[in-house]
């Protein structure tokens, strides 16, 4: 199983929406994939169909040790594709969780106890680098870092790699970045462009090639409760997403064979 933290600590950024439809490409190609939604705004849950009434059992349970991963993760639309929901009772955990015993380790130990139950783990964390995102990076084997192409980008960029650097060397010094996917994009944007260029001169090979584009339609599927690649899989976001699922799977670890019995 391979846990990605889709993470930056400025809002308004698409990890959610990444989230969300680099899960859905990724069902689609046949991996069983789960979403856990870290952020008490619940988005993630909201953007695929999760009522919340249906919400009971929410990674805030799995937080304080009362449920299980398992118990709490619920089948989506998407074939192949399941979700731990968030309430707005995780706005109050990382204040509870300063009491607990390994209190950044809490996700990372849930999810060790359904590690054949999944293949690709995606945690949509909150737009700050507190409790929550720290436990989403340790127990994280990558990050992948959804970057706006707009002016403060890289300032806010710095100070995510910079707490990449802390978590490495005290929690996980396994946490890799898997890439930086430019969203987003507006060709017709000067500015754009040269956001694009600065961060590829900085960061090279890390930056994915794929870009997600400026997209009404991507922005328009959460209100329907459905990924953007089952509202309409043709517009160019969803293209996006598709081709930059595939540049993913090409980054991921090769899988490890069964051992005979």
């Amino acid at each position: 199983m391979t846990v990605i933290a889709v993470a930056n600590q400025k809002g308004g950024v698409g990890k959610t929406t990444t989230a969300i439809n680099l899960g859905t490409a990724l069902a689609a190609t046949g991996k069983r994939v789960l979403i856990v939604d870290l952020d008490p705004q619940g988005n993630a849950s909201t953007g695929l169909g999760i009522h919340r009434a249906n919400r009971a059992k929410s990674s805030y349970e799995v937080l304080i040790g009362e449920v299980s991963v398992s118990d709490a993760a619920i089948a989506t639309a998407v074939p192949k594709l399941d979700i731990v929901p968030a309430t707005v009772d995780l706005s109050g955990a990382e204040i509870e969780l300063v009491d607990y015993e390994e209190r950044t380790h809490r996700l990372d130990h849930a999810l060790e106890e359904t590690a054949d139950r999944w293949d690709v783990v995606l945690i949509d964390c909150p737009p700050s680098l507190g409790l929550l995102t720290i436990n989403a990076m340790v127990a994280a084997d990558s990050l992948l870092v959804p970057l706006q192409c707009e002016f403060f980008a890289l300032e806010g960029l710095s100070q995510l790699l910079s707490t990449v650097e802390r978590i490495r060397s005290r929690f996980n010094p396994g946490l890799a970045i898997l890439g930086v996917a430019l969203t987003m994009y507006d060709r017709r944007n000067r500015l754009t462009e040269q956001v694009s260029s600065d961060v590829r001169a900085v960061l090279g090979n890390v930056v994915f090639d794929t870009v997600i584009p400026r997209n009404v339609r991507l922005s328009e599927a959460p209100s329907h409760g459905v990924p953007a690649l089952i509202y309409d899989y043709r517009c160019s976001g969803s293209e996006a997403y598709m081709a930059l699922a595939r540049e993913l799977i090409g980054r991921l670890p090769p899988a490890k064979p069964a051992i005979a019995a």
